[in-house]
């Protein structure tokens, strides 16, 4: 067996330069770059095994790989996030950090990655194997586990954890990696740990383990007993609903489910990353559900006899916190056991596409779905009907923010992507967001990670490159909290365009506040009074233009909507990135339609408005909630 003598830094590198997926036959390039912050513990072994040497444009080994530079750890992996859900799980960009507060800043990211069911290779710099010069410059001492570093606190939130301390490790350390990150039932985040001398150890490699490796992505078939089952609930049910979830879009679906829902002429919903599957205007699609969902999806699901989901997580928001849909039958298609059981359903592990195909040329004697299906048009005509109001709905403190979202939805071009993840706009985006062309939705719900907005943009144009313009809709507080990366999209030319909406503070959380009976309190971005030592005196005024303009961006700030047109048409000519900071009225969302949501209200409170809250979750308990 030929070897070559390199180091396990160098190793790392060669085998991710050659590894690839496949699916229906397709091969993609499953590692095409990576991004880093080089610091201690990754400079000097992963460092410099991706340096290009001396030579000007030739790679010391020889590695096609892309090198980012990222500016905040945690915005770096969001941004490789986005980029591996842009191109449904098929690349991925591996992120690499020092030993100390670059490797625990990505642990956020981990859980991100995780939670959303997103791959995510995680290569953060470790403490010497050997401990001869211990302690280290970032490391954290543990008096009672020599073994430990931050690293661990990896474990919790990704699918796969390795330390690696001898060279040759890496080699089935990899390749179990790579096993989940390519497999939809186990994808998340994967994090190995490298300690930072064995980086540079060297190790007499086995050249088969660098030969091109192609991942099958397998599809997990639908059996035909399965389609029977979903058959027959279907001819059972009188008034059934589909849940399109973020599985059906991962497996590329999209023409399925169409097909599917026209097929029988069954109404439908969505979820978060289901959204923009199928075009808003489809004549059977309700919108989103639960939660942050239309009064027309709320209503018909909240009717159903049957609830097939497909591809969905079913969390707290889909479900309103386990109050909807309560007295149908639920069945659901997922890869992911753990997801198909939730709500006690009947459940079909299998690949949505294979599974709603099959269906579809199986079913004989179709039911007749007719009442059911135009009393879900009525409920979108009515729906539609409220949607003009809320967008003329107007307020004495400034720009309605369903107003301005309608401008830019209405402005920017139908096959841009907008990017989301927190606050209030999530919401009024499901609710209220027409998406015309498949995948332009790309919302991260799952772990509503604040900060994802812009940094997500960036992964999400760095996939797209020229294809498509990308927008962050972003509220003040979540780019205060990490726009870093929106300095890395000047670094690259990779045009990403934010909009901002500044209403001063928290808002959705200072409404959930509120909706329990709990006063005002350290949501808004004011000064401290000095006279109560409080939060409460006048609002901060931000220039949060100047601090985009100060990267190299374009922008403008804008108080109605014909200033909003005027700076997003101008935005649209522009060559670099963006910035529209948009002054909107403090409580100009919208609220909720028909779904309940369960947070923990105090049993205790001097509050009577609080103490009634807690009375209304007791009743709601006590009614048909699911238990599990």
């Amino acid at each position: 067996m030929n070897r070559t003598r390199m180091t396990m830094a160098q190793a790392i590198v060669k085998f991710l330069d050659r590894q690839y997926v496949s699916l229906d036959g397709v091969e993609t390039k499953f590692v095409e770059g990576v991004f880093t912050i080089f610091g201690h513990g990754c400079c000097v072994g992963l460092g410099e095994a991706l340096s290009p040497g001396s030579k000007p444009a030739q790679n010391l080994y020889s590695h096609s790989l892309t090198v980012y530079q990222g500016h905040n750890e945690q915005g770096m992996a969001h941004a490789a996030i986005a980029y591996a859900k842009e191109h449904n799980r098929r690349k991925i960009m591996p992120c690499i950090s020092s030993i100390g507060p670059g490797a625990t800043n990505m642990v956020t990211a981990a859980a991100t990655a995780t939670v959303n069911r997103l791959p995510a290779l995680f290569l953060p710099g470790d403490i010497f194997a050997c401990r001869q010069p211990d302690p280290v410059l970032q490391q954290l001492e543990s008096t009672r586990d020599f073994s430990l570093s931050v690293n661990d606190a990896f474990k919790p939130v990704c699918q796969f954890w390795d330390r690696i301390t001898r060279p040759e490790q890496i080699m089935t350390s990899l390749l179990h990696a790579f096993r989940v990150l390519t497999d939809p039932r186990e994808t998340g985040a994967v994090c190995i740990a490298l300690a930072q001398d064995v980086q540079g150890e060297a190790y007499d490699y086995p050249d088969v383990f660098f030969e091109r490796r192609t991942h099958i992505i397998n599809r997990y078939p639908c059996s035909s007993s399965d389609v029977n089952k979903i058959i027959a609930a279907l001819c059972k049910a009188k008034k059934p609903v589909v849940i399109c979830g973020g599985g059906v879009r991962y497996s590329e679906a999209h023409e399925a489910f169409k097909s599917f829902i026209d097929t029988l002429n069954i109404p439908f919903v969505e979820t978060q990353v289901g959204k923009s599957i199928i075009p808003y205007d489809h004549s059977l699609n309700c919108g989103g559900v639960g939660v942050t969902g239309t009064l027309a999806a709320n209503k018909i699901i909240n009717e159903a006899d049957f609830v097939l989901a497909v591809g969905t997580r079913l969390n707290d928001f889909v479900t309103a916190s386990k109050s909807s849909f309560t007295k149908a039958k639920v069945m659901t298609v997922n890869v992911q056991p753990y997801d198909g059981i939730k709500l006690g359903a009947h459940a079909i592990i299998a690949d949505a596409k294979d599974t709603l195909l099959k269906v579809i040329s199986t079913i004989k004697e179709k039911p007749v779905y007719t009442l059911h299906s135009n009393q879900a048009k009525k409920y979108i005509s009515d729906w539609n009907a409220e949607k003009e109001l809320l967008y003329k709905k107007t307020f004495t403190d400034g720009l309605s923010q369903l107003a301005a979202l309608h401008e830019i939805n209405k402005s920017i071009p139908a096959n841009a992507i907008v990017v989301a993840a927190s606050g209030s706009l999530p919401g009024d985006m499901e609710r209220l967001w027409e998406a015309t062309h498949k995948d332009t939705y790309h919302l991260e719900y799952g772990f509503s990670c604040m900060g994802y907005e812009v940094t997500g943009a960036l992964g999400a144009k760095l996939a797209h490159q020229q294809e498509r313009e990308v927008f962050a809709l972003v509220g003040d507080g979540a780019y205060m909290l990490l726009h870093s990366e929106l300095f890395t999209s000047i670094q690259e030319g990779a045009k990403i365009n934010i909009l901002l909406f500044d209403n001063s503070g928290y808002h959705c959380i200072d409404n959930l506040q509120r909706a329990q009976g709990i006063n005002a309190f350290a949501c808004e971005f004011k000064y401290r009074d000095k006279a109560s030592g409080h939060l409460t005196g006048k609002n901060i005024p931000v220039d949060y233009a100047s601090n985009a303009r100060s990267y190299g961006c374009e922008t403008w700030t804008v108080t109605d909507l014909k200033e909003l047109k005027t700076a997003l048409q101008a935005a649209a000519h522009s060559t670099v990135s963006t910035l529209i900071d948009i002054k909107v009225a403090k409580k100009s969302m919208t609220g909720g339609y028909d779904a309940w949501w369960r947070v923990g209200t105090p049993e205790v409170s001097k509050n009577d408005p609080t103490l009634a809250a807690f009375n209304d979750l007791a009743k709601k308990r006590s009614s048909a909630l699911r238990d599990y």
